[in-house]
């Protein structure tokens, strides 16, 4: 099981930038990847080895403020930033997720629990 206290993930109108016909990861997008690598890192005192068979979550989100949000835009860049830290080979392997959000909080956050569950 892994418990992480990551940064609240940006809404995906600022996570994706179109340039010329092409959708590229935005600066916004590429920073919060960064700062969700770095929280991995840091938080499990190594780079990670990927986990490798399917996996349930649970996410609480504290957002930074009361702008209104959809949750399920929250997990796009959360996943994708597990993904580049290392956390598992691949998103496809999420077969179960438990989300709950919660009151604003400065700067925000979110607390993911993963564990490893059968097939």
């Amino acid at each position: 099981m892994i418990n992480l206290v990551l940064p609240f993930p940006p809404s995906m109108n600022t996570y994706w930038r179109n340039l010329k016909g092409r959708t590229l990861l935005s600066a916004k997008g590429r920073k919060y990847k960064n700062d969700v690598v770095y929280a991995v890192y840091d938080q499990l005192k190594k780079k990670p080895v990927p986990i490798t068979g399917n996996v349930a979550v649970k996410i609480e989100f504290y957002p930074p403020n009361n702008i209104r949000r959809d949750m399920d835009n929250c997990f796009k860049a959360l996943f994708d930033s597990l993904t580049t830290a290392g956390v598992w080979v691949d998103d496809s392997q999420i077969k179960r997720i438990e989300s709950d959000w919660y009151d604003p909080i400065k700067n925000g956050k979110l607390l993911i629990n993963i564990k490893l569950i059968e097939a």
